[in-house]
């Protein structure tokens, strides 16, 4: 007996139809989603992140830099819920020590719930000689408010 040979198997240069279209599909772009525009930081505020200390000490070198902020300087504070805020004032009781940080007075803290270890953002503003420091939770509430998280609070994803 003998065997026939067997036909080499070499695949045809001709693209199947089905595969042509498939391959056609695949070169073009699918179109994106349009982003929401973000928006810019204003460019007269400095932002930072600070820890209050046991003593009410907040330091954030860079912030308190661009205000200009120096040892000796004087300041109001105020403060509502979760934030203080601290203004140059020639006739201001809280002094502003060498190191240039701000001591935020301990009736200040109690009055607004801040408390050693705390973490607060500071924003400030050098066209105001003012330095605002907002609670994490206040912060917090403010993205909630916008529904940055919904899915977060028993929403949808």
């Amino acid at each position: 007996m003998t065997a026939r040979p067997l036909a080499p198997v070499i695949p045809s240069s001709a693209v199947p139809a089905a595969r042509q279209r498939a391959r056609s599909a695949a070169g073009r772009r699918l179109p994106l989603a349009e982003s929401a525009p973000v928006p810019s930081l204003p460019e007269d505020v400095v932002y930072g992140i600070g820890r209050i200390d046991a003593s009410g000490r907040v330091a954030d070198q860079g912030v308190i830099t661009a205000l200009g902020w120096a040892g000796g300087d004087r300041l109001t504070l105020t403060a509502e819920a979760g934030v203080v805020t601290a203004r140059r004032d020639p006739g201001g009781m809280v002094i502003v020590p060498e190191r240039a940080y701000l001591v935020i007075p301990a009736a200040l803290r109690r009055r607004c719930g801040l408390e050693p270890g705390d973490r607060v953002l500071l924003a400030g503003a050098p066209s105001d000689e003012t330095l605002t420091a907002y609670s994490l939770a206040v912060v917090h509430e403010a993205i909630r408010a916008r529904g940055v998280f919904p899915h977060a609070y028993g929403g949808q994803p």
